[in-house]
């Protein structure tokens, strides 16, 4: 996948042509898009991503679809202006570029996200091809990696050595696809909450166990889980995630990372890291370890629920259902940090060395 994709303006031309010529016959204007959402998703193991159905809507140009149809309209001349001119914008400014655009414009970020977000469907490429950047964090690296860029200015090779910050880390860029690897890591760990990373920088655990950490910084972002599927895929390296005991840990943060979203479900295939496992916290780890843990909230119990019901990926897998069914029966949930009962070090030492002899009995 390349961040500029010489197909993105011809797309952009012929979806105008269709527009124009039912203009042109006197036929109201249509836009067909892909349903983004989880009950338009299939999941298969083979694959190891969420992908779409193929249910499709029509948008119709009508009195009460009128500044939606105009804005779709103007974010595609947009974006077909940034890639002819070599520019990038992001969301943020997308949207404050649309102040421009008189009665289409946007009322809130919100708005403009899911006008993108369509036009991103509509053409099957993604956010970057169009030339529009997130405004979010890419994530955090530390560990046995050494990170291939290019110098902005000369375009000569540069080498980013994460094992040198300091108390700091490397950041992941917003784009990735133009970065190469070179590591003799056994694994790579990525871990749900900044904290808990610092911890394991701070116990020296990517030296003593020879593997790359990875900061998600909760729900990682796309180019995160780009970089990580790019990283594991170059290198045959295993993906193991530590996240909180929770249905947000569960669904939002790992399932995410290892197959998807329904809402982005055409481009899962390029921002998912399907030999990813689960490595913890799970229900049984609170008694194995004896954890201190807090009571499943409201929230907690309907996400839990609804991923039982409705979610491909939960549904496929028996080992994750009892999970959820024992987290629920116990009506608890635990965080990463609650492992620091038992001391800072402890985590470092015990838990995550002792999971790691345990491969095999990981949560898929």
């Amino acid at each position: 996948m390349s961040s500029k994709a010489p197909n993105v303006v011809a797309k952009i031309r012929d979806e105008a042509k269709v527009v124009y010529g039912r203009i042109q016959r006197k036929q109201k204007p249509q836009m067909k898009l892909p349903i983004r959402a989880l009950s338009n998703v299939s999941y298969r193991p083979r694959q190891g991503f969420f992908q779409l159905r193929g249910r499709s809507k029509v948008r119709t140009l009508t009195a009460s679809t009128v500044k939606t149809f105009a804005q779709t309209l103007k974010m595609l001349a947009m974006s077909k202006d940034l890639v002819e001119t070599g520019r990038h914008s992001t969301k943020r400014e997308a949207y404050y570029q649309a102040y421009n655009w008189g009665e289409a414009a946007f009322a809130e970020q919100g708005e403009s996200d899911t006008v993108m977000d369509d036009v991103e469907a509509m053409l099957s490429v993604n956010r970057e091809q169009l030339h529009f950047r997130a405004d979010e964090h890419g994530g955090e690296v530390a560990g046995e990696l050494v990170v291939i860029d290019r110098d902005r200015r000369t375009g000569k090779p540069v080498e980013i050595d994460c094992t040198r910050f300091g108390s700091g880390a490397y950041s992941v860029p917003t784009v990735v696809e133009n970065l190469d690897f070179r590591t003799k890591a056994k694994f790579l760990l990525a871990v749900e909450t900044k904290g808990m990373f610092e911890r394991l920088v701070e116990e020296n655990f990517y030296d003593e166990q020879h593997c790359i950490l990875v900061s998600m910084g909760g729900v990682p972002s796309r180019a995160c889980r780009r970089f990580i599927r790019r990283l594991a895929d170059a290198n045959k390296l295993p993906v193991y995630v530590f996240t909180d005991g929770d249905p947000y840990g569960y669904f939002n943060i790992y399932r995410t990372l290892k197959v998807g979203s329904g809402n982005a479900a055409h481009l899962n295939e390029f921002f998912c890291v399907p030999q990813a496992r689960f490595l913890g916290v799970t229900p049984a780890d609170i008694v194995e370890y004896d954890l201190p843990t807090h009571p499943l909230k409201d929230v907690d119990r309907k996400r839990a629920t609804d991923a039982m019901k409705n979610d491909p990926f939960i549904r496929h897998y028996s080992q994750w259902q009892r999970a959820v069914e024992k987290m629920l029966k116990m009506g608890v949930r635990v965080e990463q940090q609650a492992l620091a009962k038992h001391g800072l070090e402890y985590v470092a030492r015990t838990y995550l060395p002792q999971k790691l002899k345990r491969i095999d009995a990981f949560l898929p």
